[in-house]
C-alpha cells in the first residue's frame, strides 16, 4: 500500500503512514518525492563506492559518537545521514527518493518521522533549491506572518498560542520560501504542533495532557484537526517576518521594534534551516535570496517577557504590530 501527501509544497508518497501527517491512499498523483521507510536500496553498498565526508556535528552522544554524521557519495549521486541513535537516511542529490531505517528494538517510525519532517526534509528542500528558515508560520488576513528563532525560542508556543486564538497555522519548524522574484510564498506543513510539556503547561493549565510525539520522547504534539483549532491548507505570501529574540523581565515586554537591515540579514542567515549542510553554491544562493526578503519583507525584533503567562500579551503584540504593517504599506502604494 502507498500513501500520498503534501507537505513544503511538494507531493510526496510514502509506503508507511505517518504519524501527525494527513494522508490518502496514492491514487496515481504527481510525485516529487518517494520515501521508502524499513529498507534501504539493493544496490547501495556504501564500502564499493567513493565516500566524501559532507559533515560531523560538533555535539557528542555516548562513547563519544557525534550526533550526526552526513557521507556523500559523488559518482553515485547521494547522500546518507547517520544519527547516533541509529536512524540512517539515504536520498539522492536531486531530492527526489527518501529511504530511512532505524533499529526496530528500540525506535518507532514516530522517531524516524521526526527526522524526516524536520532536518531531512529541510536538507532535501535544499537540493531541490528551495530555502527555508527555521520558523513557525500563521496565517493573519490571509497572509503568512513567519516566527523566527533558534531551538528554545518560543516559535511553536506562540503558534499555539495564537492557534488557540483561532488564527490558522500554515507551518511549524520547518518554514519555506517558493521565491517567485519580488514575493514569496510559504507552503503548509502538516498539521500538528510539536511543544515540551512546559509549554503545555504555560498554555493550558498544570492539569492539560497533550498526546506524545514519539513513545521515547516527552515532547508533545497539538492536533491542528481537531477542535477549535484550524490548518492552513493552502500557500499564501510571505508579508512580515517577527525575529524572537532574549525574554526580557523589563516592564516594556512584550515589545516589537524595526532592525537595521545588516542585524536583519545576519538574524536570518542564522536561522536558515539545515545551514551547515549547506556548501558554497547553496549559501550563494541562500544569501541572494535573503537579500531580496529584505528589500520587500518587513522584519521585526520581537522581545518576549519572561514570564509565560504572557504568552498571550505577546500574540495580541504581533497581531496589533501587523495590523500597523499593513496600514503603513496600503499609504505608500
Amino acid at each position: 500500500m502507498s500513501y500520498h501527501t503534501s507537505i513544503y509544497g511538494l507531493d510526496l508518497v510514502l509506503n508507511e503512514q505517518v504519524p501527525g501527517i494527513a494522508v490518502e491512499t496514492f491514487s496515481g498523483q504527481r510525485t516529487d518525492i518517494q520515501v521508502t521507510f524499513g529498507s534501504m536500496p539493493e544496490w547501495f553498498r556504501p564500502d564499493q563506492t567513493v565516500q566524501e565526508i559532507w559533515y560531523v556535528s560538533p555535539e557528542r552522544q555516548l562513547e563519544d559518537v557525534p550526533r550526526l554524521v552526513v557521507w556523500h557519495f559523488p559518482l553515485i549521486e547521494h547522500y546518507q545521514v547517520k544519527y547516533a541513535d541509529g536512524t540512517e537516511f539515504l536520498f539522492d542529490e536531486k531530492g527526489a527518493h527518501i529511504w530511512a531505517t532505524w533499529p526496530s528494538e528500540t525506535l518507532t517510525l514516530e522517531d524516524t518521522a521526526t527526522y524526516l519532517l524536520g532536518p531531512v526534509m529541510g536538507f532535501v528542500l535544499l537540493l531541490r533549491g528551495c530555502t527555508s528558515l527555521h520558523a513557525s508560520a500563521v496565517a493573519i488576513d490571509n497572509q503568512a506572518v513567519a516566527l523566527v528563532g533558534p531551538a528554545g525560542a518560543g516559535k511553536s508556543t506562540t503558534a499555539a498560542a495564537l492557534a488557540d486564538l483561532g488564527y490558522r497555522i500554515l507551518a511549524e519548524d520547518v518554514v519555506t520560501l517558493s521565491d517567485f522574484g519580488d514575493r514569496f510564498l510559504v507552503h503548509p506543513a502538516y498539521p500538528c504542533i510539536r511543544l515540551w510539556p512546559s509549554s503545555v503547561k504555560a498554555l493550558y493549565g498544570d492539569d492539560a495532557e497533550l498526546p506524545k510525539l514519539t513513545p521515547t520522547w516527552d515532547k508533545c504534539y497539538l492536533d491542528l484537526t481537531q477542535n477549535k483549532y484550524q490548518f492552513e491548507q493552502g500557500a499564501l505570501p510571505l508579508s512580515a517576518i517577527y525575529l524572537l529574540e532574549d525574554r526580557s523581565d523589563e516592564a516594556s515586554a512584550p515589545s516589537v521594534c524595526t532592525l537595521s537591515p545588516n542585524h536583519a540579514l545576519i538574524s536570518l542567515v542564522t536561522n536558515t534551516y539545515a545551514k551547515f549542510l549547506m556548501n558554497k553554491e547553496m549559501r550563494g544562493r541562500e544569501f541572494e535570496l535573503l537579500g531580496r526578503v529584505l528589500r520587500s519583507i518587513p522584519v521585526r525584533r520581537l522581545i518576549p517577557h519572561s514570564d509565560p503567562s504572557q504568552i498571550h500579551a505577546l500574540c495580541k503584540t504581533i497581531i496589533s504590530d501587523f495590523a500597523d504593517l499593513k496600514q503603513d504599506h496600503a499609504l505608500h502604494v
